[in-house]
């Protein structure tokens, strides 16, 4: 069972951590993580191909590495098959970003594709790539790219 509280509590990290303005969420579902980070002031665009969704800004429409780049941070909650575009958006466009892998989209288990997702990362030019772990049940790490220097 998913944790219920994943939604808020990545958000608050996410604002903790980022001062981005503007958030793509990407494979966002229906909008939960949007509205968390919504509520504590950051605009953001969720995209996803869900048909029903809450009222929030959305894109009912896969992301590619073509979207026009107007934020400053990309992220995903459990993105699916959509984690690696996340990062190789990031890297082309050097944003930061931060997603939460569950399942791999190519039948990985968990903790080689989160290693495997981390060095993608280093792979593609971040210099600062690590994990964190959220205070919430089920798939918990965190694993994040920034180019700005710590």
């Amino acid at each position: 069972m998913a944790d219920k509280r994943r939604f808020d509590l990545f958000a608050q990290f996410l604002t903790e951590r980022f001062p981005a303005p503007r958030i793509y969420d990407i494979a966002g579902g229906q909008g939960r993580l949007n509205e968390a980070l919504s509520r504590l002031g950051r605009t953001v665009t969720t995209f996803d191909l869900r048909h029903k969704h809450l009222p929030v800004r959305y894109e009912q429409r896969m992301f590619t590495l073509e979207e026009p780049c107007e934020c400053d941070l990309l992220v995903g909650m459990h993105p699916d098959g959509a984690t690696r575009i996340i990062i190789e958006y990031a890297a082309k466009h050097r944003l930061p970003f931060a997603v939460v892998p569950c399942c791999s989209d190519n039948s990985m288990p968990y903790n080689p594709w989160r290693r495997y997702l981390a060095d993608l990362a280093r792979e593609l030019g971040f210099p600062h790539v690590e994990e964190q772990e959220l205070p919430m049940e089920g798939r918990s790490r965190v694993v994040l790219g920034d180019f700005s220097p710590r």
